[in-house]
């Protein structure tokens, strides 16, 4: 219980940090803080909850990390869904938050960070494009999270190297997809976006999945 409510309370800091940033300082005028800033943002909030409730569960807050974790030989199999579904409420709640927050001055909601791809898009990229650079992301995200966190390398850094990888993913990623990399991320915006963004949202449920356990499987060979 106690591992399943850090998940929820560690996914519902990534999307109000990362998303919340991207909604609310992105573009605010004169001092938005663009996709640098967004980026970091993300970065920080995995930073930070490694760090403080990494103890506790692993700081997955991501079903790709869990299922990736899983490939890799790092948890059993009965941890995989009480994770996923801790995740997702906790991103579902904190995408309600940033949403009471948005529209506290009349705005509309927009695009609201949902992922996307070809006229939702932010850079109008194909749906191969988003395809193979969701999969690419998310299997290196995993490759550095397994590398960081294996008994063999130094300890005491992996938050910073999750942190900081996740940060290089998003500079990478933004204009293609707005970065998923994280389906939780991504359902939680969708569903407050309905439309486009729902029959979108297939892709960045199964192909970060896809990526997690091809670098999960690699992992765990590279380590025999």
């Amino acid at each position: 219980m106690n591992k399943n409510l850090a998940e929820f309370l560690g996914t519902f800091w990534l999307v109000l940090g990362g998303c919340g940033s991207a909604v609310l300082a992105a573009a605010f005028p004169d001092v938005g803080i663009g996709l640098l800033g967004v980026s970091l943002a993300f970065g920080l909030t995995v930073l930070t909850i490694a760090y403080s409730l990494g103890h506790i569960s692993g700081a997955h807050l991501n079903p790709a990390v869990t299922f990736g974790l899983w490939a890799g030989g790092r948890i059993e199999g009965n941890q995989i869904f009480p994770y996923i579904i801790s995740q997702i409420l906790g991103a579902c709640a904190a995408a309600g938050v940033l949403y009471v927050i948005a529209t506290g001055n009349g705005a509309d909601i927009g695009g609201f960070a949902a992922n996307g791809y070809g006229e939702h898009s932010p850079g109008h990229y194909s749906m191969m494009a988003a395809i193979v650079t969701e999969f690419v992301m998310t299997f290196m995200f995993l490759i550095i999270i397994l590398g960081a966190t294996d008994e063999k390398a130094p300890q005491g850094f992996a938050g910073i190297a999750i942190g900081l990888g996740l940060t290089l993913i998003h500079l990478i990623s933004i204009p293609v997809t707005n970065t998923s990399v994280n389906p939780a991320r991504s359902i939680s915006q969708a569903l407050f976006v309905g439309d486009w963004a729902l029959a979108q949202l297939w892709l960045f449920i199964v192909i970060p999945i896809l990526g997690a356990l091809a670098a999960g499987a690699v992992y765990k060979m590279m380590r025999k």
